[in-house]
């Protein structure tokens, strides 16, 4: 990202807001769902709120804009404080990614009626709106394919304690101690560009289910 703040200081602001906020209510939506399902300590934790100054990890912050790589704060949560003993916690962790997807629809469509209000001309070029929509629908792609990779601290490792048998759930005890490496090794050695045929595959959903061209 710093490349960008050097030859396009508008559009680094415009990425940093709409990652900052993407990011932001991704963790709400986690302290949400835990909410609802009568755990309390997000609430008392002062995380149910859609304010990202409360869900910026410092650290994964400033890493975001050096390396393009980072992370929030994650929500801690009682899985025995759910409703749901069995399913509660996977809720929790899905609310985050089916957020952004949420919210990449909701930036398309805003997209679209920028479209049509203005021209293809308006959304392919330097609006800031435009250039801020865009931002945003990519990065809340990004985040919803990226966060369902079963691997700790991601969200798509809460949904193996689901889908494995109990014969098989050491497998989640080694991810839980050795996921986080694993993960950087992925990221910084290209391991995720495995991810790009998803990620392009669900972005050309979201702007289709948006009328979006």
């Amino acid at each position: 990202m710093l490349p960008l703040l050097r030859s396009d200081p508008m559009a680094f602001l415009l990425l940093a807001v709409a990652l900052i906020g993407s990011l932001g209510l991704h963790e709400y939506a986690h302290a949400l769902a835990a909410d609802l399902q009568g755990d309390r300590l997000p609430r008392a934790m002062g995380r149910l709120t859609p304010n990202p100054i409360k869900h910026l990890d410092p650290l994964g912050t400033i890493l975001i804009f050096l390396a393009g790589f980072g992370w929030g704060k994650p929500v801690e949560f009682r899985p025995s404080a759910l409703s749901s003993k069995r399913f509660g916690a996977a809720i929790v962790a899905l609310a985050g990614p089916l957020t952004n997807l949420l919210l990449a629809l909701v930036g398309a469509f805003a997209l679209g009626i920028v479209g049509r209000a203005g021209g293809d001309e308006l959304v392919l070029g330097g609006n800031p709106v435009a250039v801020f929509l865009r931002f945003f629908v990519s990065i809340n792609i990004v985040l919803a394919v990226f966060n369902l990779v079963p691997l700790p601290p991601l969200d798509g490792s809460r949904l193996l304690t689901i889908f494995l048998p109990p014969n098989k759930q050491r497998i989640i005890f080694f991810l839980d101690k050795y996921g986080f490496l694993i993960l950087l090794a992925l990221v910084f050695f290209g391991g995720f560009a495995l991810l790009s045929p998803v990620i392009e595959a669900v972005g050309g959903w979201v702007l289709d289910v948006a009328g979006v061209i």
